[in-house]
């Protein structure tokens, strides 16, 4: 019996396995629907699809360099609980999705779920493994990857990790200096959460947004058109130093910039740096957590 690409879709969203796990189990059991369930079933495969609904907002934020290829990957995988984020299996299955990231570049996590791991499975049939052994839903969330010189930074954990892609010479990018250059913008990053690289990249709807807003608090101060308008320009000016990692004050020392602070390292190390990129991820961030009240669903029940 042939089966299609429809049919391996039914069964992935019947079972919630992997598609190749659905695809094995439709050629072995020659297209057979039924059979291919009981085929996954059989296999424990389909036991995760228990999980799937949970929400998974622990895990780790995992951020890693190869030096020699000139490849930096941060990449978020969440768990139930935090516990999980402590299992060794855990970690090293998220430093391997890692490694895959940088080896495979792919474009999205749909597609970073089709590689093949060191293993020769691929990285969703790992990932639907981990779930069975571990017994929680575990889920790929995202990741980004550069290709250029580049510095990580893992806070406490994995509770936080930030990825800095650089403009610089191999001479200086081998140097030890420009490493504890690049983890202090790295922990810039992680304590700072600037929005932006710079000025330029506010979008200019933000940026009048922002402008309408002050405006208006400075009308409601009572301020005539002639100051409000200065106003509104000092506090752009305070906006983009908030929020733009080159405009901000350096946290180890705040009487100068990261501007500042880059162009003295450079002159120092004798050569010119410029930071092209950031992404900062923080763990379970825009996941919304169920919070079970227990009370409130007997109350529910009796009325």
């Amino acid at each position: 019996m042939a089966f299609t690409a429809s049919d391996v879709k039914n069964l992935r969203e019947r079972t919630g396995c992997g598609m190749m796990d659905c695809k094995k189990a439709l050629t072995e059991t020659n297209g057979d629907f039924d059979k291919a369930i009981e085929v996954l079933r059989e296999k424990g495969l389909a036991a995760a699809t228990k999980k799937a609904g949970r929400i998974a907002a622990e895990g780790m934020v995992y951020a890693t360099v190869d030096k020699e290829n000139k490849i930096g990957v941060v990449v978020e995988v969440n768990s139930e609980t935090d516990f999980v984020a402590k299992n060794e299996q855990f970690k090293a299955f998220v430093a391997e999705v890692a490694k895959v990231v940088a080896d495979t570049n792919p474009a999205t996590v749909e597609e970073l779920l089709t590689k093949t791991m060191s293993n020769g499975d691929t990285v969703e049939a790992a990932l639907q493994e981990k779930i069975l052994v571990i017994g929680e839903n575990l889920k790929i969330r995202r990741f980004s990857r550069y290709e250029g010189p580049c510095v990580s930074y893992i806070h406490a954990g994995g509770t936080h990790g930030v990825l800095v892609n650089f403009e610089v010479s191999d001479e200086v990018f081998a140097k030890p200096e420009f490493e504890a250059y690049g983890k202090d913008i790295a922990m810039q990053i992680a304590a700072a959460n600037p929005a932006y690289l710079n000025k330029e990249d506010v979008e200019p709807e933000v940026l009048e947004k922002e402008k309408e807003i002050l405006t208006q608090q400075a009308i409601n101060e009572g301020k005539p058109a002639a100051i409000a308008e200065k106003m509104v320009n000092g506090r752009i000016a305070k906006y983009y130093k908030e929020n733009c990692l080159v405009e901000q004050a350096f946290v180890k020392d705040d009487k100068q910039s990261i501007s500042d602070y880059t162009e003295a390292t450079a002159k120092a190390l004798g050569g010119d740096i410029k930071i092209l990129a950031f992404t900062r991820f923080e763990k379970g961030e825009g996941i919304e957590k169920k919070v079970d009240d227990f009370a409130a669903e007997v109350a529910s029940m009796t009325k």
